[in-house]
């Protein structure tokens, strides 16, 4: 199977763009909703929590996982691939979303103006920051924390009517920048992508993780089959959680577009 791991709802719009393009192969999707959120926790607990998690679904049978949390993604996924996996399970393979939508980013910003929202983890590890410099030295880089964002969205309020007032505060700072494209850092800021495009404004490129993380995977698996070969194709979806509630299933619903059977786990 192939894996999908997120701290909570988030990482199913990145399985969400997976299915879309490669429907073929059996999905095991992770939530950790029992300890969202990852994004004001420590580089240790993060890790700790992330190869809990990467554990778990290699002894479920994942060959392959990705990391759709972005918090995960940098303040995990280094230390996982280089150290972790060596030791343990060197014929497997663990991803994550940051480096493909930095390269997204970086290929179509004409004036190398990028901006990142993301939460305050991710913020403060300068993830997006390094990773962008060491593409492109000349880029100019502009981030902002929203903390508010994903307890916002956890709690179902996106339409509520503050949250325009939310993002007009957090997004001021990138306005006064000028930034050409804003990278939206964390998997649940695609469900306010159209009001975050509406308060940026015309001529802004947005960059949302799911979709660009599904046509890296289509091309990843095509030049790497040794790992595409050994993924099953019965088109089996699974959805675990680590806190099952009626608020999960219908957040769930709401992120992936339809109703979820889901499965509570302990890691």
């Amino acid at each position: 199977m192939i894996g999908v791991f997120d701290s909570g709802f988030g990482g199913l719009v990145v399985l969400r763009e997976f299915l879309r393009v490669l429907p073929q192969y059996d999905y095991l999707y992770l939530g950790d909703n029992a300890r969202i959120p990852y994004g004001t926790r420590s580089d240790r607990v993060v890790l700790r929590f992330t190869r809990q998690a990467v554990d778990y679904l290699f002894h479920q049978g994942c060959q392959l996982i990705i990391l759709a949390c972005h918090t995960a993604s940098a303040k995990a996924l280094r230390t996982i691939q280089q150290s972790y996996l060596p030791e343990h399970y060197p014929e497997r393979r663990v991803l994550g979303v940051l480096i493909p939508t930095v390269e997204e980013a970086l290929a179509g910003s004409p004036r190398k103006r990028i901006g990142v929202i993301a939460t305050e983890g991710t913020v403060s590890s300068r993830s997006f920051e390094l990773e962008l410099h060491k593409l492109d030295p000349e880029v100019q880089v502009f981030q902002q924390a929203c903390p508010l964002l994903v307890p916002l969205i956890e709690e179902g309020e996106q339409d509520w009517e503050g949250t325009d007032m939310i993002l007009r505060r957090y997004l001021a700072s990138l306005q006064q920048a000028e930034v050409d494209t804003l990278i939206l850092g964390c998997t649940h800021y695609s469900i306010l992508k159209d009001r975050v495009a509406a308060i940026m404004g015309n001529g802004i490129r947005l960059i949302c993780s799911g979709q660009v993380t599904a046509a890296k995977l289509v091309d990843y698996l095509q030049r790497h089959p040794e790992i595409e070969t050994r993924l099953s194709r019965g088109q089996g979806r699974r959805y675990l959680t680590t806190d099952l509630t009626p608020r999960f299933q219908h957040l769930a619903s709401l992120f992936m577009g339809h109703p979820l059977n889901s499965e509570m786990v302990e890691l």
